[in-house]
């Protein structure tokens, strides 16, 4: 099996909010120095569930990363986990692009990679929620995509998926290549070994700028950075007894159409 998984690097989505300042003339969120950057978690389940595949198969697990002023320690944390490769799409144009952008400049690396089986990536970034990367890609690849899975069996030539649905999942079977998100529910990721951790930093990552992937990467037009004013009101019901307060409260929500 060739595997590629997609993982980004983020800033630490533990951080306080109170850390991050919003730059609204130049539309761009401030961080501290210092301020820790990781792969995003869904990203680090599915170099759970490539290593799980194979644990089983065997094959080769190729790490795909899109951004700029990569952290060497964070991105390289897969290869301590197990995975062959790791492939950094590094480039000042790659800055701040949006999921459009993001899909297109991903497949065009995975087509000049060549061979692949599965591409598996996390169900959204931790950063911004969209979900709409991996997708992308898929079409832009003409493969099927499924997303939201908790659980990838390989049964000959295809792929078997356990897709989590808000009640439950569904069992879902596509032919070979696919692309596949993985929600959280696969499980934690396994801990990086000491022998994994020493290998990884002798292996050095092959970075491909816009033009090795003869990519003139499209921008969208960013309008506006900004954090939401939270206002809250409150008014007090006045009665003389439990009930004519229940009563008077009833009235105010049927006003304020909240029933």
């Amino acid at each position: 099996m060739d595997i590629i998984v997609c993982c980004k690097q983020i800033i630490d989505p533990e951080i306080p909010p109170s850390n991050l300042k919003i730059d609204e003339t130049g539309k761009k969120i401030i961080t501290p120095s210092g301020t820790a950057s990781v792969i995003s978690p869904f990203d680090m389940h599915a170099v759970e569930a490539a290593l799980r595949i194979k644990d089983k198969l065997s094959g080769k697990i190729t790490i795909l990363s899109l951004g700029n002023n990569f952290v060497r320690e964070v991105v390289k944390k897969p290869l301590a986990m197990g995975a062959d490769e790791l492939i950094l799409l590094e480039d000042e144009a790659f800055d701040g692009l949006d999921s459009w952008a993001a899909a297109h400049a991903l497949a065009a690396a995975i087509r000049k990679i060549g061979r692949y089986d599965l591409i598996l990536c996390g169900r959204q970034a931790a950063d911004w929620d969209n979900g709409q990367v991996g997708i992308g890609i898929a079409e832009f690849l003409g493969i099927p995509a499924v997303t939201l899975a908790k659980q990838i069996e390989i049964v000959d030539t295809k792929v078997r998926i356990e897709r989590l649905l808000p009640d439950g999942y569904e069992t879902i079977e596509t032919i070979l290549p696919a692309l596949i998100t993985v929600t959280n529910e696969l499980g934690d990721p396994r801990y990086a070994s000491v022998k994994g951790v020493l290998a990884a930093k002798k292996k050095t990552p092959t970075i491909w700028n816009k033009t090795d992937i003869s990519l003139d990467v499209p921008h969208s037009k960013l309008l506006k950075v900004f954090q939401p004013i939270k206002e809250k009101q409150c008014q007090m019901v006045k009665a003389d007894n439990p009930a004519e307060a229940g009563a008077k409260l009833a009235l105010k929500l049927r006003e304020a159409k909240a029933v």
